[in-house]
């Protein structure tokens, strides 16, 4: 058995490898650029290793670094999780001749599968179904229009060396192609110094049914069976399910043999996933409307839904056939038990178009009734240099609806601040009808549009609640043959809004609910969305900040000057820092003597409005 393992990545999938290796026994050692010094997969390891600069081309990318780190800590082998390396059959070669164990499949089988054309040929001769299409030498675009209007449109341009969405385009019409096919060649030619191009015909309804396959090096082959994948988002995949709703044993029987005969006309060794195309529009799959679209030589994302419903640890496989051994289980000791469904939680915000989202997670506390696969921990920073998925959320249950409620508490019950996330997204995906009674496809997610998108406010009902915590700063007003109102002003997110404090407040006699010295703010969450909630304070040149300490912004702007230290005493009225807003320099000031025991701004940084700069403890 393999006694040390270097894991090239970062992230997610970092931290799982070595979760499983460490129960196993296995010495870990990771790599990390400038950005990921302070990473969740670095304080794990038991050792770790710098290997450049932030950017991934200049660290994580470079396979010249790893394999010297591995050889510097006196790695066995190197496990290159997915993305980056995972892929590049020049760097497993490079692994092999250094005389490491490469944790993945033989260099041969990935150049059989990295490019989609000669692997749709390869499929064909082994008798596997692939979609109606053109793979030929001739990329004229003479001949290229040509094939496409014998196809019949709808069809799909896509990059030969394509991957991860990128250089794929949808064609509806014949006067579409020209313009279509310029443009998928521009993205493949950047993306991956290829502009081949293939022709598909587009499937109506199409699902995206893939088949985890796995072997050893004693030519053993077996299929842990299929996923969906069909809920995608630009070509992105959001949320994954095993096993695919609406498939018959008769369809799963066809689709997974075909999976095998797939890994085996490549020689297939270690954990691999065969993707298939689906027509979904009978709402159910038959076997002769599944086709096969590629080959991933390397774990999925997705994996743990797999793991879940069989009870198997991909990772231990892995390093189990690396180090020599037998698969440790035969096909017919494979079974499926239940339901999982995964989704993928991403540091963006849904309503700025997805954008990332960066900055410190001043909060991070994930539901953990579900399963938590997670690449960063409170107190974090993501980091604009790499993919902003934060962590998989996923749910094992009996049956599906059981998966999908579980999934969907454990979202709405997760605590994340100030970074957005897409986790009411996602909520509102489990909870689309079409998603319930198990009717989905890729399309989904673009027909539902905008009724997926989070709510841009917290309801009334939540602010409502919240006005316990600050009872005893509400406004009264007097109303003729009614209960008096009572009102509470408060920030949401920075922003004034002003809430009525419950109707039993009144009964009860309890105007002044609330505690005495109520908190700086709280956090609140709602249909997947956290919501900082404060009480309105005051913070300027004159006063600075609020009775609690809590010195706020006042407004967007940036910090040009701070004049304090973490643990400096401070007097009441003592300039704490500068924020310059609208062209006008603003000084925040100490209310009163005491400590600066918080600190978050620095010279240069912007800042939101509303966001905590500093704050002071009260002096005995």
């Amino acid at each position: 058995m393999i006694a040390s393992l270097l894991i090239a990545n970062r992230g997610e999938i970092a931290c799982r490898i070595i979760r499983t290796a460490r129960a196993m026994g296995v010495r870990t050692i990771a790599v990390y650029s400038d950005a990921d010094a302070q990473a969740l997969h670095v304080r794990s390891a038991d050792e770790a290793v710098h290997i450049g600069p932030s950017p991934a081309r200049e660290s994580y990318l470079v396979g010249e670094k790893i394999i010297a780190a591995a050889k510097a800590t006196g790695a066995e082998a190197i496990h290159p999780g997915y993305g980056f390396l995972s892929e590049n059959a020049d760097f497993a070669q490079a692994v092999i001749d250094a005389g490491l164990i490469w944790v993945g499949p033989r260099p041969h089988s990935i150049r059989a599968m990295g490019l989609k054309d000669a692997a749709k040929k390869l499929m064909q001769d082994a008798g596997v179904p692939t979609t109606p299409g053109y793979l030929g030498e001739d990329q004229s675009e003479a001949r290229l229009k040509a094939e496409a209007d014998a196809i019949g449109y709808p069809i799909l341009i896509k990059a030969v060396a394509g991957g991860g969405g990128k250089g794929m385009r949808k064609v509806d019409a014949a006067a579409d192609f020209a313009e279509a096919l310029a443009s998928c060649r521009r993205e493949a030619a950047s993306s991956f110094g290829n502009d081949a191009v293939l022709l598909e015909k587009y499937i109506t309804n199409p699902r995206h049914i893939e088949v985890q396959v796995f072997g050893d090096t004693q030519g053993n082959i077996v299929h842990l069976f299929e996923r969906d994948c069909s809920l995608q988002r630009r070509h992105q995949k959001v949320i994954e399910e095993a096993p695919a709703p609406g498939m018959t044993e008769f369809t799963r029987a066809a689709i997974c043999d075909a999976a095998v005969r797939a890994a085996k006309a490549v020689d297939y060794v270690g954990a691999g996933t065969i993707e298939f195309i689906a027509d979904g529009s009978a709402g159910h799959i038959k076997p002769d409307r599944v086709w096969f679209m590629e080959m991933n030589t390397r774990l999925q994302v997705e994996h743990p839904v797999t793991e879940e419903i069989t009870g198997v640890d991909l990772v231990e496989w892995q390093l189990r056939v690396a180090s020599g051994e037998p698969l440790p289980k035969k096909q017919h000791e494979l079974s499926i038990n239940g339901h999982a469904i995964e989704a993928r939680l991403y540091a963006e915000d849904p309503a700025k178009g997805f954008l990332p989202s960066i900055g410190r997670l001043e909060r991070f506390e994930l539901d953990g009734s579900v399963r938590i696969d997670k690449g960063v921990y409170q107190g974090a920073s993501i980091s604009p240099y790499y993919d902003p998925m934060i962590a998989k959320m996923i749910a094992h249950s009996s049956d599906r609806e059981g998966a999908r409620e579980d999934l969907v508490r454990a979202l709405n019950d997760s605590v994340i601040w100030p970074v957005r996330t897409n986790a009411a997204f996602l909520m509102n995906l489990l909870d689309h009808p079409d998603f319930v009674a198990g009717s989905v496809d890729t399309g989904l997610i673009e027909r539902a549009g905008e009724t997926l998108m989070p709510p841009d406010a917290p309801s009334d009902d939540l602010l409502s609640d919240s006005t316990g915590d600050y009872g005893r700063q509400a406004l009264a007003g007097f109303r003729l043959n009614a209960p008096p109102r009572r009102e509470v002003v408060l920030t949401v997110n920075g922003q004034i809004r002003t809430a009525h404090m419950p109707l039993h407040d009144y009964v009860d006699q309890k105007p002044l609910a609330g505690p005495a010295d109520p908190p700086s703010e709280i956090f609140w969450t709602e249909e997947g969305q956290t919501w900082q909630i404060g009480p309105l304070r005051v913070s300027g040149a004159a006063t600075g900040a609020a009775s609690d300490g809590a010195i706020l912004s006042p407004m967007p702007g940036r910090i040009i000057a701070v004049a304090v230290s973490p643990d400096e005493r401070v007097a009441k009225g003592q300039k704490l820092l500068t924020l310059e807003a609208m062209k006008m320099e603003h000084s925040l000031v100490a209310p009163f003597d005491g400590t600066v025991t918080e600190l978050n701004a620095a010279e240069g940084g912007q800042v939101s409005e509303g966001a905590l700069l500093a704050k002071i403890e009260k002096a005995d």
